[in-house]
């Protein structure tokens, strides 16, 4: 029995993966291309940007973290998960014809259902694993969702290599192949299987003086209110306290480099007119270097390193000496003006002859860097807010994508010299305070004074 339950949780796990592989393999490369393809449209009648539209998916989905966990109580895990499914699949498939209202719209509502799809994760992954499986549970589901920056940015590669331009059937052929993806990767939530926990608490319902459906829905909508309430008030005191206080400005940079190398930096390398016919595909190619850098770190830093104290603060160290040389060479690399021009081509020099291996050495160092500071955050937070660490997750995600929602909208305003700037400023600042933070932690042996 015990035995059978454990292939039930295993199954769950790996089907959650190659969900989130499948969503994320069209979100993704939706992300890296749409300011690309925002400007190739011939349409007159579209006014949309790419980057408002990311800026307003991070914006709300900040916001809703507080709403998912009472939405996820009442109706469950797994229909929340598919129901956020279908709005993101509704996003990519405003690509196919494309509208402005159409596309601002969908944008809102994906921001919605990015908040239940990552809280909903959570909760699923958390019932489906015990003590002893937690840590291989997290890594499977980790290394399958970053496998969604290879395949479809691999695609894009092949198929706009050679093109100056995205034609209407460029774009309609790989937003339709992105949806039949995104929808598969939706329906495959519907194979999910409840575990003994799962079936045993449901027939304890059922068998509750009889209890109506929707009374039982009333039950449980109360009750989660009350959590709601409970665990929005811990996320306020949490909000005053020194550490969160601290650690807000690496928060802050997550999410500045975040919205850089999944938006900015694709667009700037396909805008770059030296790389010529080859510009486009670099778009996709950059992405899985990107995804590559992400792997890498991910397991390095997240399984393989024991995360003591010391290798905390020489990873972030580590991460932000990595950025900060990528930034440099983008400096160097990429044309200032390739994140603000109109048309599909830049008309700036930089200081050198645009190189692919650099632009791609970055795109690995972008992905490198960023694994280093999450699985480091995540450390430290898990560490120090053991009894709180869903308040905790809450407030890293909510700053996290307010400065990734402000990021995509300064994005297509200021030239890409002064975006780099303010991640320098930010990144240094952000890695000064993880160390004092990191320094509390060893003078005390209560955790729970942060």
């Amino acid at each position: 029995m015990l035995l059978e339950m454990a292939d039930i949780r295993t199954f769950n796990v790996v089907i959650l993966g190659i969900g989130f592989l499948f969503i994320f393999t069209a979100f993704t490369t939706c992300g890296n291309i749409e300011q690309t393809v925002v400007k190739s449209l011939s349409n007159d009648t579209f006014t949309g940007s790419g980057y408002h539209s990311l800026g307003i998916i991070y914006g709300v989905f900040s916001f809703c973290n507080l709403l998912a966990p009472t939405i996820i109580a009442i109706i469950g895990p797994q229909f929340t998960m598919f129901f956020s499914g279908i709005l993101y699949s509704g996003y990519i498939a405003v690509f196919i014809s494309p509208s402005t209202w159409s596309f601002y719209f969908t944008s809102v509502l994906i921001g919605i259902g990015a908040a239940m799809l990552w809280t909903a994760q959570g909760h699923f992954l958390v019932e489906n694993s015990d003590a002893a499986t937690i840590n291989r549970n997290t890594g499977m589901f980790w290394a399958l969702l970053q496998c969604s920056m290879l395949f479809g940015n691999l695609y894009v590669y092949f198929d706009w290599k050679g093109k100056t331009e995205i034609t209407e059937g460029d774009r309609r052929t790989m937003f339709v192949a992105l949806l039949v993806i995104s929808v598969l990767g939706t329906l495959s939530f519907l194979v999910l299987r409840k575990t003994g926990q799962q079936e045993e608490q449901l027939s304890e319902e059922e068998g509750q003086s009889l209890l109506s459906a929707r009374t039982i829905y009333k039950q449980r909508a109360n009750c989660a209110v009350k959590e709601a309430k409970s665990e929005f008030k811990t996320i306020l005191q949490l909000f005053g306290s020194k550490t969160i206080l601290l650690l807000s400005s690496c928060m802050a940079y997550s999410g500045l480099e975040l919205s850089f190398y999944s938006g900015v930096y694709g667009t700037c390398i396909g805008a770059t007119t030296h790389f010529g016919d080859a510009a486009k595909g670099l778009i996709g190619l950059s992405g899985i270097v990107v995804g590559i850098g992400e792997i890498v770190g991910g397991g390095l830093f997240g399984l393989v390193l024991k995360n003591n104290r010391f290798r905390r603060t020489s990873v972030v160290f580590l991460g932000m000496v990595v950025h900060f040389v990528a930034f440099y060479l983008i400096f160097l690399n990429i044309p200032d003006d390739t994140p603000v021009v109109f048309t599909t081509s830049s008309q700036h020099k930089p200081y050198l002859t645009p190189s692919v291996s650099i632009a791609l050495l970055c795109s690995f160092l972008l992905g490198l860097g960023d694994s280093c500071f999450n699985t480091q955050l995540y450390s430290i937070l898990g560490r120090v807010y053991v009894e709180q660490s869903a308040p905790a997750f809450a407030i890293f995600k909510f700053i996290q994508s307010v400065f990734a929602a402000l990021a995509f909208f300064y994005g297509g305003y200021l030239l890409l010299t002064w975006q780099l700037l303010i991640m320098v400023i930010l990144g240094f600042t952000g890695t000064l305070c993880f160390f004092v933070v990191e320094r509390m932690h060893n003078a005390t042996a209560d955790l729970h004074e942060y």
